[in-house]
């Protein structure tokens, strides 16, 4: 059996968009409007994880979890704007197991869905591993970067440690291997991240990323400068 998945979202949009992002990888998915609708979504007993938005309207997202959390311990994933840094911590507080900021992307929401499923044991949903092949992967030098998982691990297993924004600078790098591309090409790529309004932005994120992945950051070998143009990902001899 897939792993149910209860989309708590006021927004028509959003929950249609959530569905769609969820269904293709397997989950079943089912969507509430309110705490009314969520509720008796929970008590027919077979939701594996819950999204929520702390904002439904007439209804207090907090509430719900709170209403959530006295009937079941399934998992809920928060959805929360920037600045609700107190509903954060109650909602954390009241048992969620994770929260998203908006504008957020969904692979990043998927990313942390399937943690949190395979946490709780019922990551059913997901798709096989044997599927490998139609994942959004980049190898380069000793490191292999998983962009549906937001993980980047070396040959030994161990992980680089990227922040979400670097993992979306890094695909639309690695995507588009020996092209050069301006800042402005990146900006535009890297959709959802609140880039500062000057292209130094973009130097430093690319300095990160070399700390954490060129063996000499200072002489890269796959994060390289194309003075006066942008940058360019070199991935060199790609592993099988």
């Amino acid at each position: 059996m897939s792993a149910h998945i209860l989309v708590v979202d006021d927004d028509d949009k959003i929950r249609q968009l959530l569905r769609r992002c969820f269904e293709p990888e397997g989950y079943r998915v089912t969507d509430a409007r309110n705490q009314a609708e969520a509720l008796a979504a929970v008590e027919l007993g077979d939701v594996d994880l819950m999204t929520l938005d702390l904002h439904l309207g007439s209804d207090d997202g907090l509430s719900v979890a709170r209403a959530v959390r006295s009937k079941t311990e399934i998992p809920i994933v928060m959805v929360t704007g920037k600045d609700d840094v107190i509903d954060r911590v109650v909602g954390l507080e009241l048992g969620a197991d994770d929260y998203i900021t908006k504008p957020f992307h969904l692979r990043e929401l998927l990313a942390r869905v399937r943690s949190v499923l395979r946490r709780s044991g019922s990551e059913a949903g997901a798709k096989p591993r044997e599927e490998a092949s139609s994942r959004n992967v980049a190898r380069f030098g000793h490191w292999t970067a998983d962009f549906d998982s937001l993980q980047v691990r070396d040959d030994q297993g161990r992980s680089a440690d990227l922040t979400s924004s670097e993992m979306r600078l890094l695909e639309a790098l690695a995507k588009r291997p020996n092209r050069v591309l301006t800042r402005d090409q990146l900006m535009d790529m890297v959709k959802g991240q609140e880039w500062e309004s000057f292209d130094r932005a973009i130097d430093n994120q690319i300095a990160r990323l070399r700390k954490k992945l060129e063996a000499d950051p200072k002489n890269p070998q796959f994060l390289k400068t194309v003075r006066g143009e942008g940058y360019v990902f070199t991935p060199g001899a790609v592993r099988g």
